[in-house]
């Protein structure tokens, strides 16, 4: 009996559009699967900002901007870039032990589902697939000691002018020691085709995978009823300020203003998404309230809220300083 024989095949339809909650069972899946089987699991999140584990938001994206606009940012397991998911966005996940991870078979079911809607294509370098010459899904990878992961993105209709105004390097100095995201030219299958959804992508999938590692009869749809405290337990963690926020790597932040009492810069240098030390450099005639400003910033939390706040506070207990008002202000303005 052959190896290809020998595999299990498992189909997941995620039912919820929440980031979280499917970066949950994604890993859940990573957890469970078994030594001879391999899940494909497919999912869609909306208005999602999806980092690397790498990666630093304020770096990758507008992350005030977007969260005001109702967004979520997420963290995934996996490297890369950044990428932004609404719904015509499909995310696929392939699992499997390492003895059977096959990055070329993963991506012939990519591959096999678009001949189906007669669309070629064909791998670019490590991690994306083309058509017509266009990135329509871009992929990344994870590897423990037994288990072997592979998800990516299909575009099938995104509003891909909403990537460009949502994963855009704020205009203040950023010195970070994560991954930078590298764009590239990218396309919707429904400009091939106009005739393409969402929907015939998955049951395309659904026939590349069979076609590729055979007939399966494990067909599971989640949604929020029939998850166990496992992967509820994953989407704590998946949702928490500290995973998507303190997982950043330390990074500098440097930003600054001209004001009627003079110029101030500051240099704060941010761990796991704390202030650790901030250098404020002024010509002001009070040194003492710049000192103090250095002073009292050290172990806030990097939000423009908080550290907002903090100048508020400052102001109502240094007799109502100017300079403290206008900073207090000026926070609220930057886009981290």
């Amino acid at each position: 009996m052959t190896l290809k024989e020998k595999q299990k095949t498992r189909l997941y339809f995620s039912q919820s559009n929440n980031p979280w909650l499917n970066l949950a069972i994604e890993e859940y899946l990573i957890d469970t699967v078994g030594k001879n089987e391999v899940a494909f699991y497919l999912w869609q999140n909306e208005n999602t900002i999806v980092i690397g584990r790498n990666q630093n938001p304020w770096k990758e994206c507008h992350i005030e901007k977007f969260e005001s606009d109702g967004g979520k940012l997420a963290r995934r397991m996996s490297g890369g870039g950044a990428v932004f998911h609404d719904m015509g966005n499909l995310n696929f996940t392939f699992v499997m032990s390492k003895e059977n991870y096959s990055f070329e078979r993963q991506a012939n079911v990519i591959i096999k589902a678009l001949k189906e809607l007669g669309i070629e294509s064909e791998i670019s370098g490590r991690n994306d697939i083309l058509a017509q010459g266009k990135k329509f899904s871009g992929n990344a990878f994870y590897h423990n000691d037994k288990t072997s992961m592979h998800h990516g993105t299909i575009l099938v209709n995104a509003d891909l002018s909403r990537i460009a105004e949502y994963l855009n390097v704020s205009k203040e100095k950023l010195n970070s020691k994560g991954v930078k995201s590298v764009k590239s030219r990218v396309t919707n299958l429904s400009e091939i085709n106009a005739e393409i959804d969402v929907e015939k992508v998955k049951q395309a999938l659904k026939t590349g995978f069979q076609l590729e590692y055979g007939l399966s009869r494990n067909i599971t749809h989640l949604d929020e009823d029939t998850l166990n405290d496992e992967i509820m337990d994953l989407y704590e963690k998946y949702s928490s300020e500290k995973w998507r926020y303190s997982k950043t790597p330390d990074f500098e932040y440097q930003f600054g203003k001209r004001f009627a009492w003079g110029e101030i810069e500051f240099n704060l240098k941010v761990e796991d998404g704390i202030v650790k030390e901030a250098l404020v450099f002024s010509d002001s005639l009070e040194p003492d309230i710049i000192d103090l400003i250095g002073e009292k910033i050290v172990g806030v939390e990097f939000d423009k809220k908080k550290l907002s706040s903090k100048f508020k506070k400052l102001y109502e207990k240094k007799n109502q300083n100017p300079i403290l008002k206008d900073l207090s202000e000026y926070i609220e303005e930057i886009s981290f």
